[in-house]
């Protein structure tokens, strides 16, 4: 046997052998393990996210329906019922059917319900005005499901609930990688990943399952599955973060856009998106500048960054939509004086929301009946001072949390909070200045990721925060579902 055969026969048993000395193609293997790893934990972290954010969703979905339909079949329907109610869009599917669409049609769904049916057309009368004023992306989606049959109430609860599922998957993922970032940065400095008076170490899987929870069992959470634009606009802006995080820019613009034309606030993702871009942290590429100083980016502009452009897209095309079609293409805008709101900066709104429950709290301690707020309306002055005072305690209940998400978090969160938060103190309505607030602080999902990371520092607090919050939630689903107005 000469050499090459002896060479060729001995392959075989060097390949197979423990003792063997490593071959190429065995190195080869040992440098896709890394690989595998990597893989099985994102596979693993994929199924914790669907576990968790699946959770979240069915028990606080029972929630809000057995709170909603409950107080329906118990107490009724409240004097407010004929306000937005026009016969077979929020009511007139026999009695089990009113019952279940209770919780989800409500209030501002009309308005998506009718927009779904009609459009935005001029000729349509009292309708017309404050129409524009809700965004089309949300009314859209409803058509297109009607037009495959499903009746328009089921196909806006089903609308909601993809969206609100995508939505709380989505924000799993993000907190678990802005966590895991955070903690490689504190490991590599010596500190904890979330310092704790406890001496708790929170891992990111834990802060995700409880920034889902935090987020599905919100007091006004039944908005998420009701026929509204929230949950829809909660995915899309999430998406957008995930997307900018690993730098598939293309997908911020798309998503940018389609948030935008669901509602106005869509365009202040243009900010975060930017940060991103130019500060990071970014999964895509390595920082240009290692140790950016003051404003100097640590990310230089590539031609990618023009995709950013799209996220006005969506605003732009609504309003070229109202002018071909005869329409003003300012009345988004001009349709928010329906509602009595007016511009006034966040300084002065803030302090008209001050005044107000201040004066809210004094009628209720003097017992006195007269209208200090909606005074113009036939409603409770007691309810409208109530609400002033609720929706006081939901701002200085995020104020906290605003200056939490500049200590955590990187800084494009909280320049978006700050953004998105100016917009609804900047327009105060006259008979309640800060009307809505908590619905606009619904979808700011980096509020319920720092709320998240301190409930993870706190592991005692964390079952009765949940439960009050879940108490809560089911006390406004059940005054929402019969016509009181909540937030």
């Amino acid at each position: 046997m000469n050499s090459d055969t002896a060479e060729l026969a001995l392959a075989p048993s060097e390949r197979t052998s423990p003792l063997a000395p490593p071959r190429v193609g065995g190195a080869g293997r040992l440098r896709r393990l890394p690989r595998a790893w990597s893989a099985l934990r994102a596979d693993a972290a994929r199924m914790a996210a669907v576990r968790d954010s699946a959770r979240a969703l069915l028990a606080s979905r029972l929630l809000v329906w057995a709170a909603g339909s409950g107080a329906v079949a118990a107490f009724g329907f409240g004097p407010a019922r004929h306000v937005l109610n026009p016969p077979h869009t929020t009511r007139g599917f026999g009695w089990l059917g009113d019952l279940l669409a209770a919780p989800a049609a409500r209030w501002d769904a009309s308005w998506y319900l009718v927009i779904a049916k009609y459009g935005y057309r001029p000729d349509l009368g009292a309708f017309t005005s404050p129409r524009a004023a809700f965004f089309p992306a949300y009314p859209l989606g409803l058509r297109s499901l009607a037009s495959l049959g499903v009746p328009p109430v089921l196909a806006g609860v089903l609308l909601s609930l993809a969206a609100l599922a995508l939505a709380l998957y989505g924000l799993h993922r993000l907190t678990a990688l802005e966590f895991a970032h955070i903690g490689a940065l504190a490991r590599s400095s010596g500190r904890r990943l979330v310092p704790s008076r406890a001496g708790v170490r929170a891992e990111p899987g834990e802060v995700a399952r409880l920034a889902v929870l935090v987020t599905a069992l919100a007091p006004v959470a039944f908005y998420l599955s009701a026929v509204y634009s929230e949950s829809l606009y909660l995915a899309l802006s999430v998406g957008c973060f995930w997307a900018a995080r690993h730098g598939r820019f293309a997908i911020v613009g798309a998503l940018g856009a389609l948030a935008a034309a669901t509602r106005s606030a869509g365009l202040l993702l243009l900010l975060p998106a930017l940060v991103l871009y130019l500060y990071g942290p970014r999964e895509d590429r390595a920082p240009d500048a290692a140790d950016a100083s003051g404003l100097r980016p640590r990310y230089r502009l590539r031609a990618d960054v023009l995709w950013l452009l799209l996220l006005p897209a969506g605003v732009a095309a609504f309003m070229l939509y109202l002018a071909l079609s005869g329409g003003d293409p300012l009345a988004p805008f001009a349709a928010q004086d329906v509602w009595g709101r007016h511009f006034a900066g966040p300084y002065l709104a803030t302090w008209d929301g001050l005044q107000a429950a201040f004066e809210g709290a004094r009628q209720l301690l003097s017992f006195q009946a007269h209208h200090l707020y909606f005074h113009d309306t036939s409603g409770s002055a007691t309810v409208a001072a109530e609400h002033n005072l609720l929706l006081l305690g939901f701002l200085l209940a995020a104020a906290p949390a605003v200056v939490g998400v500049f200590r955590r978090l990187p800084l494009a969160y909280g320049v978006y909070v700050v953004a998105a938060l100016a917009l609804p103190l900047s327009d105060p309505v006259s008979s309640q200045p800060l009307m809505s607030l908590p619905r606009f602080l619904l979808v700011l999902f980096p509020l319920s990721m720092c709320f998240a990371a301190w409930l993870a520092e706190h592991p005692r607090a964390q079952t009765p925060a949940l439960a009050a919050s879940a108490l809560l939630l089911a006390l406004f689903a059940a005054q929402f579902a019969t016509w009181h107005w909540v937030a």
